[in-house]
């Protein structure tokens, strides 16, 4: 018997409309499990559901992070498990919405790799390679440790490949052995039911461009320069390495005009939904609906009755 829900699928794909429309049907409430909405103030590139638009449904780990800080998938482990754990035992069914697998997974599963396996030397070693030698270089050690990992990860996603290289030299093995041990290793309190939304490919692109030419109409430059301003970010904070973040970044930063600055935005952000949708069809035991053949109404409709 199911005790949790989860909501999962890539950008643009309306993972929040049909959360809170299964949070008003059960009268529950909603744990975010993306990792740009946890942080404060960054709320246009995120597209984090404003106030009026969660409906009164009570969000947890959500735009609570100050944008200076770093959060790592052990810390929101430990804040989301509690939550969860006291809407189970208050015999309301927890709606886990968002895009990160990782926070997701960390869920799921017993291995606690997010809180071992760390060296500050090495990273530091590591990270002096990639600014010395280019980014290339640091990639091509987790190739020769590592290539499954170093297949997933682009090389300019520096601190994920550094990371990798981290746990295989501290722990001695691969970080893709432990994704494919963790999907195994199922904690008992969580009993999740899974859904998985997507649209055919050209809908789902066309969504997420129209997404970004309405954050930039809402005024994503303009939140980007204040959050620079405000709080000296630079592109080493990890707030600013969220797609939409770092782009325009780069604009600010006299790298990319405008036009180049948007556009770079949604090729990121279709390149992201399709390792979105890998990973979770690889690691996820997921109900998967195409909400390009079907309606969001339909999926609840579908959700409640398998719930019963």
């Amino acid at each position: 018997m199911f005790n949790t829900i989860i909501v999962l699928g890539p950008t643009a794909s309306g993972k929040t409309d049909v959360s809170i429309m299964l949070a008003k049907a059960l009268n529950t409430e909603i744990i975010n499990a993306d990792c740009m909405q946890i942080y404060k103030e960054l709320t246009i590139g995120t597209a984090k559901a404003t106030i009026e638009e969660q409906q009164g449904i009570k969000h947890h780990l959500l735009d609570f992070v100050e944008p200076t800080k770093e959060f790592s998938v052990s810390e929101y482990k430990e804040l989301a498990m509690p939550i969860i754990e006291r809407l189970i035992h208050s015999n309301k069914i927890p709606i886990i919405v968002g895009g990160t697998g990782f926070y997701v997974q960390s869920l799921l599963t017993n291995y606690e790799y997010g809180n071992s396996y760390k060296s500050e030397k090495l990273r530091a070693e590591l990270t002096e390679i990639a600014n010395t030698q280019g980014n290339q270089a640091v990639h091509d050690m987790l190739k020769n440790i590592d290539p499954v990992s170093a297949e997933k990860i682009h090389f300019n996603d520096v601190k994920r490949v550094i990371r990798a290289i981290e746990i295989f030299k501290l722990s001695g093995t691969k970080k893709s052995d432990i994704n494919n041990t963790m999907q195994t290793n199922t904690q008992n309190l969580i009993k999740p039911l899974i859904i998985a939304l997507n649209w055919n490919r050209e809908e789902l692109y066309s969504r997420i461009n129209l997404r970004v030419d309405i954050m930039i109409k809402n005024g994503l430059k303009q939140e980007v320069e204040n959050l620079v301003s405000k709080y000296n970010l630079t592109e080493n904070n990890q707030c600013m390495q969220g797609i939409g973040y770092k782009e325009m970044l780069e604009h600010l930063n006299g790298k990319l005009t405008l036009e180049e600055s948007i556009e770079k935005i949604k090729i990121n952000t279709r390149h992201y939904a399709k390792r979105q949708l890998t990973w979770f069809k690889n690691q996820v035991d997921a109900t998967w609906y195409n909400l390009s053949e079907t309606t969001k109404q339909d999926v609840v409709n579908h959700v409640l009755n398998n719930l019963k």
